[in-house]
């Protein structure tokens, strides 16, 4: 079987951040399928890389992947999504699935993944890493993630309050994900920790509306973003 699926990571937002490597795999997909979180939603990772698709030879395919809390009955969504995807892969065709950060950090490829692997264990897949906004985030607000033997914690900011604290405490640097629905809980937190002053807030990295806050205080509710983050370098 030489057709295949390959995840492409198509970086934060910036096509720039694009690997040569990803740019050549969606270059070369018969098929390239872009994730969106509802379907009247538009697909960032679609507008990063429809530069790089050519309409006349390439089918572009839109996949609807809820983003929800609760996963609850959202396991047959994400197998038809495979059996799509399969289905494509049977016919011959080679599968570009287009996500932004990297395809193995809290990305939305993973649950195609799963299902690809359990249900669809002989289609070849293969992932190309991209840019995280992890790294993008530091690199913008000017905050190494580790050096020598500094401890680097990266969790979801929705972890369990006791869990949060102990991460707080015991790593030299914390990035803390999906900090828009939780962001007062998390700021009053730091400054319980004493950590409020050496924390900044960073959203929508490499997109339009990107933001660099050290003073956590001077976040408003307009700045809170679902593509944002928090990193304490202490």
């Amino acid at each position: 079987m030489n057709a295949r699926v390959v995840a492409v990571g198509v970086g934060p937002g910036d096509p720039e951040l694009i690997t040569l490597k990803g740019v050549r795999m969606i270059r070369e997909a018969d098929v390239v399928v872009a994730p969106v979180g509802d379907r009247s939603d538009s697909s960032i990772a679609r507008a990063i890389v429809e530069e790089f698709v050519d309409p006349a030879r390439q089918k572009l395919v839109t996949q609807v992947y809820p983003m929800k809390r609760d996963q609850a009955g959202l396991e047959e969504s994400w197998a038809a999504s495979a059996r799509e995807v399969a289905g494509f892969v049977a016919a011959g065709k080679n599968v570009a699935f287009v996500t932004i950060g990297d395809p193995f950090l809290y990305s939305t490829f993973l649950y195609l993944y799963r299902h690809l692997k359990d249900e669809f264990p002989r289609i070849p897949v293969e992932v190309v890493s991209g840019v995280s906004s992890i790294n993008a985030a530091s690199a913008l607000s000017g905050l190494p993630l580790g050096l020598n033997d500094e401890r680097l914690a990266v969790l979801p900011a929705t972890y369990e309050e006791g869990g949060l604290r102990r991460a707080l405490e015991d790593f030299d640097t914390v990035v803390l994900m999906k900090v828009h629905r939780v962001f007062r809980r998390i700021r009053d937190l730091l400054a319980e920790l004493g950590l409020k002053e050496k924390a900044v807030y960073v959203k929508r990295v490499g997109l339009a509306g990107e933001a660099v806050f050290s003073n956590l205080d001077g976040v408003g509710e307009g700045d809170l973003d679902y593509l944002s983050m928090v990193i304490v370098k202490k």
